[in-house]
């Protein structure tokens, strides 16, 4: 049984000579080095010095349990309007 050989116009293009590997490779380290490059332009430091909170103070923000409400709080009352039941009068 033969094989069946595409023209080569309608193989997947190689962008370079390398080997897959090397490619993916590649390809894996420019994505990482434009992920840092975004991260040091939006993320690496606060826009402004008020921005900035004591770290003790953070911490203890996220590290306590919030308190627990000594009375629960009103349950909303029951909105009145529930559909009215068909009227027969308006002929």
């Amino acid at each position: 049984m033969a094989s069946i050989r595409l023209p080569r116009h309608l193989h997947y293009p190689h962008f370079t000579r390398l080997p897959l590997a090397l490619e993916i490779a590649l390809a894996l380290l420019i994505k990482i080095l434009i992920l840092i490059l975004l991260w040091h332009a939006f993320f690496s430091t606060p826009q402004t010095k008020k921005m900035r909170m004591p770290t003790p103070q953070v911490e203890q923000h996220l590290l306590t349990p919030p308190a627990i409400a000594a009375t629960p709080k009103a349950a909303a009352p029951i909105s009145s309007s529930t559909p009215k039941a068909h009227d027969d009068t308006h002929r």
